[in-house]
């Protein structure tokens, strides 16, 4: 099904002009619903576990449907530093990482916490350059978190095909508006509970065979199990023998939340998002006098206490990096651009 802009913007409820989609994503009707709805049943003791696995099942077609991966190479789990986390445990001593200066966190710290590993961080504009035959993994996130830059993915593949590095991207700032080369890269993580709309305790780890292969099932548990119910008790070890033995057992009502909103990404389409997402940023650009842009994500210089300014006029942003930081997705629309345009030139 095809629905377009203006039926997807029905979809949301919020009465704040909301340009925070880079924090958190606001959920569509039916995604709220869905997971207040496990909570309801939780309460009245009426969940069933069992079917609970249908929804997961959903929510990885879905996914890999977004982004163009097969359902067998997609594992879920609750955050995304655990994900980079089992990248970082692959790797042997003395490896070196190629990252980006100021990514964020998540992205970085599981592989700081080895310092058997030769960690480099470059700028983001020099990351291409720096990957040569002493590199043996480049971590990056596809889009920068502080301010929305879009990293050089095809140009940083190609250089690490080239000698025979691996890339692993975080595309959770990038995944739901902008089209990601999920079915060619190593390895791909993305926390859902942004452009993807869920709620938060929801992520996906995707990849090639071969570099999934690699990886250690180290937090392996029941859910990561061939039969998920018949691998609840004992021993011997019966993993599943595609990603699924990645698996963290999932927090139910967050993905029953994450399927409806998927579903709702899917029936818009990825490449009409991006062109909506981005063609509000530059309305944004514009109306404050910046050159435009091809993210959808801006990142603008402030004064002190311009973002409590906005807020307090129902306009709601975050400050990151020490610049405002606005985000624009299916929930926002031309008025609220507007609006803070309008507030951020007074």
């Amino acid at each position: 099904m095809s629905i377009s802009i203006g039926d997807a913007q029905r979809e949301f409820t919020a009465g704040v002009t909301y340009l925070n989609t880079a924090t958190y994503g606001l959920p569509p009707k039916a995604a709220h619903e869905a997971a207040l709805a496990v909570e309801r049943d939780r309460a009245a003791g009426r969940i069933e576990p069992v079917a609970m696995d249908a929804v997961i099942a959903h929510c990885r077609d879905a996914f890999g449907r977004l982004v163009g991966v097969p359902p067998e190479r997609i594992a879920i789990g609750s955050q995304a530093s655990y994900f980079v986390g089992l990248v970082a445990a692959s790797l042997p001593a003395g490896a070196r990482v190629v990252v980006a200066e100021g990514d964020f966190t998540s992205v970085l710290f599981p592989f700081l916490a080895r310092p058997e590993l030769d960690v480099r961080a470059v700028p983001l504009d020099g990351l291409v350059e720096a990957i040569d035959g002493r590199v043996d993994l480049v971590a990056v996130s596809a889009v920068q978190s502080a301010d929305g830059r879009i990293a050089p993915m095809d140009e940083l593949m190609a250089a690490a095909r080239a000698c025979g590095a691996r890339v692993m991207l975080d595309v959770t700032q990038a995944a739901g508006w902008l089209p990601v080369p999920a079915g060619e890269v190593d390895w791909l993580v993305c926390s859902a509970y942004k452009w993807l709309l869920g709620p938060r305790g929801t992520c996906f780890l995707a990849g090639t065979q071969e570099a999934l292969a690699s990886l250690p099932p180290v937090g392996a548990g029941w859910y990561a199990g061939a039969d998920v119910w018949d691998s609840i008790y004992g021993t011997p070890l019966r993993l599943a023998d595609d990603a699924r033995r990645f698996d963290l057992a999932p927090v139910w009502p967050a993905w029953s939340g994450l399927a409806p909103a998927l579903d709702l990404l899917l029936d818009v389409g990825v490449r009409r998002i991006q062109e909506f997402n981005v063609g509000l940023a530059r309305r944004f650009q514009e109306g404050l006098g910046l050159p435009p842009g091809d993210s959808a994500i801006v990142s603008v210089a402030v004064a002190d206490g311009t973002a409590e300014r906005l807020r307090q006029n129902d306009v709601i942003a975050s400050v990151r990096a020490g610049r405002l930081r606005c985000a624009f997705h299916l929930s926002t629309t031309e008025a609220d651009v507007d609006k803070a345009v309008a507030l951020l030139r007074g």
